[in-house]
């Protein structure tokens, strides 16, 4: 004879501690990724140093275009021409009135190169131009 009646099985529910640690690797995950993004930096520009540079970050929506010692162009990993830069700045333009470029050219690069880049913004329409320097 059981005396003991038994006690019915119950689910222990949601486990709160594995699932807020993969939240928190998710997190850090998609925080370093997106931080990653927004540095528009190729390895082969060597910007020149500035004694009076202030370090800034460029904002998510700055087109970061790089000027190569060669005199290519890149604009998001992506060679391009003088006139498909002038397109791309120019539809930007249209929906962007205010869209800010910022230019990286490199150290060792014509200074004509750089040059060229202004004038294509100029005649899209930036009026927001920046250069980057190194600290």
């Amino acid at each position: 004879m059981n005396l003991r009646s038994r006690a019915p099985l119950q689910h222990p529910g949601i486990q709160l501690a594995p699932l807020v640690d993969v939240l928190m690797l998710l997190l850090i995950f998609f925080l370093l990724t997106w931080s990653a993004a927004r540095n528009e930096n190729e390895l082969d520009v060597k910007v020149p140093k500035a004694s009076a540079a202030k370090e800034k970050l460029a904002p998510p929506g700055d087109v970061v275009v790089n000027v190569k010692t060669d005199g290519s162009v890149i604009v998001n990993r992506r060679t391009m021409t003088g006139s498909e830069l002038g397109d791309l700045l120019q539809n930007l333009v249209k929906l962007y009135p205010e869209q800010a470029v910022v230019i990286r050219g490199d150290e060792g690069g014509a200074y004509k190169n750089v040059v060229n880049v202004l004038n294509i913004c100029s005649e899209a329409g930036i009026t927001n131009v920046a250069f980057a320097t190194a600290k």
